[in-house]
């Protein structure tokens, strides 16, 4: 799904060269739920905003289904994402003054589709998140973990190839982000999507299938997760 090939992000401070990415190489496949982990100023960040084409790289490919997105010019890096693309933020970015129905249905009125089917589209959506009964809440009516059901079935609803999550449970009690984490794990296996999610703390990195640790700039491991042992550990946990 994602091929990443030899990745630089250089920046110029003064007279000194950054290296914010410092030759990154890895593979993603459909279907994976990978979590890029590091510390604040690791590089995490500014990969995922390179392979979701939010910035471009001072060197290196990023081929993403055959699609060289390093090369596209803007507008039609803007219509690969709006089409191959979904995200997931932190701070949920629902539109208050609309119900959670509505706000999972407003990014399909952009490409156009018919009222009638992109509410039966929000409805499955918001029934898969398990928020069938505040379908009509208010976003200020609804608890964080809420928001971001809606926010997962809003990025859902487009049918992208990618969704990618940028600190996804940033502002959960860890009760609601392991809910939150597992509905993701639910969501990949059962959907088929290649979710990509970036965190500073390594437990919630454990969520996912796959584990890249950048520091500095560079991959330093790559972890291979299996969901059993998250499975025990968080029950471990709860007894």
């Amino acid at each position: 799904m994602i091929e990443v090939k030899n990745l630089y992000k250089v920046y110029k401070v003064g007279d000194t060269k950054v290296y914010a990415l410092n030759g990154v190489d890895f593979t993603i496949y459909k279907g994976e739920f990978c979590a890029i982990v590091g510390p604040s100023g690791s590089g995490k960040s500014t990969l995922l905003n390179m392979m979701a084409g939010l910035e471009k790289p001072s060197k290196g490919e990023i081929v993403i289904g055959g699609n060289h997105i390093e090369k596209l010019s803007e507008n039609k890096l803007v219509a690969f994402r709006r089409k191959h693309v979904g995200f997931i933020f932190q701070s949920y970015n629902l539109i208050k003054t609309m119900n959670a129905t509505e706000n999972v249905a407003l990014p399909l009125s952009f490409r156009g589709v018919p009222k009638k089917i992109r509410n039966e589209k929000a409805l499955k959506y918001i029934k898969l998140v398990g928020l069938e009964k505040q379908k009509k809440h208010m976003a200020n009516e609804m608890s964080g973990g809420q928001q971001q059901r809606v926010g997962i079935a809003r990025a859902l609803a487009m049918d992208p190839k990618i969704i990618f999550a940028d600190e996804p449970t940033g502002n959960l009690d860890s009760k609601t982000t392991k809910e939150i984490l597992g509905l993701m794990q639910k969501i990949v296996r059962e959907q088929n999507q290649t979710l990509i999610m970036v965190t500073h703390d390594n437990y919630i990195a454990k969520f996912a299938d796959r584990q890249f640790h950048i520091v500095d700039g560079k991959i330093f491991k790559i972890e291979e997760q299996h969901h059993e042992d998250t499975e025990e550990e968080i029950r471990d946990e709860e007894v």
